[in-house]
């Protein structure tokens, strides 16, 4: 069984846009019925808006904690709202109250309250779906507002996809992974046995191409490079192109600007299915056939 995970270093690059035409092409290759998908931009997750698949399990996920304070001991001496550094608690109505979204869950007011009126309560940051549509499995989640712990969530995304691949024998798990190099990209990289990053050549996605580079590089991942609206800014794919060929990493396809893409996501559907002729779907078609070149080399 092998992971693909799809990562760029900055948001809006048509990452998503990609994985779903990849789950569509997936569908009607040598993986048919032998894949699964996986969302794990917690932070951001879209990929559902475009499968729009049918949620079949829905639960509760549980991380951090936060301080609740019970009013029929507390003696109001403010001791806690005197500690609290996150202006977490509040005197209102004659009782001071903690705001769960301020509260950083430290638990310094615990250690304070002479009463021990304080205790600490772990709190519903998010929820995690498990959704079949017209490609198959998918599972996703969703991270509350503010919240934290978004690694933890994406971990627990990838490993019940990678499970019943696993448990299914299926060969494939297809990842959309979040943008940037933080703590969600090192989670959903983490296992991966191929990433593609998508790039745009302008000065900052260039950049951020360089960053989410040497991030799968630092956990031996190996990664193909492909850049998205290519035509845009012509420079700046060559500079893209020569860096790959200088470092010894695989450029596998130019997408060219194709006002299809945004068609079909308006329509809910992959490009490559909604238009297969279109420049976008070809250029696509195209890098999905390098993808699994690398794979079956993985493979061999």
């Amino acid at each position: 069984m092998k992971q693909l995970i799809v990562l760029s270093g900055k948001g809006g690059t048509g990452k998503t846009s990609v994985t779903a035409a990849f789950a569509h092409l997936a569908s009607e290759g040598k993986y048919a019925n032998q894949f699964i998908m996986a969302d794990a931009d917690v932070d951001a997750a879209n990929l559902e808006l475009v499968l729009q698949p049918q949620r079949i399990e829905e639960e509760e996920f549980r991380g951090g904690q936060v301080a609740l304070i019970d009013q029929e001991t507390c003696v109001s001496c403010g001791d806690c709202q005197n500690i609290c550094r996150f202006d977490a608690i509040d005197y209102t109505d004659g009782a001071y109250i903690v705001d769960p979204i301020a509260c950083d869950g430290c638990a310094a007011c615990v250690y304070q309250c002479a009463t021990n009126s304080i205790t600490m309560h772990e709190q519903v940051v998010g929820k995690f779906y498990v959704s079949e549509g017209r490609y198959g499995t998918l599972y996703h989640a969703n991270l509350f507002p503010g919240q934290d712990n978004s690694g933890k969530l994406v971990t627990l995304v990838k490993q019940r996809a990678r499970l019943q691949a696993l448990d299914e024998e299926r060969k494939l798990v297809i990842v959309d992974g979040p943008p940037g190099i933080g703590c969600p990209v090192i989670s959903a990289t983490s296992g991966a046995d191929l990433a593609l990053i998508i790039a745009e050549p302008t000065v900052s996605g260039v950049h951020d191409m360089h960053r989410v580079l040497e991030t799968v590089q630092h956990f031996g991942v190996s990664a193909l490079v492909c850049t998205n609206k290519a035509d845009i800014y012509p420079e700046g794919t060559k500079e893209i192109e020569d860096f790959c060929i200088d470092s010894g990493i695989p450029f596998i396809g130019r997408i060219p600007f194709d006002l299809t893409v945004a068609s079909a996501m308006v329509e809910g559907e992959a490009v490559t299915a909604f238009d297969s002729e279109a420049p976008a779907s070809i250029a696509i078609r195209d890098i999905w056939s390098r993808v699994l070149d690398s794979l079956l080399e993985g493979e061999a």
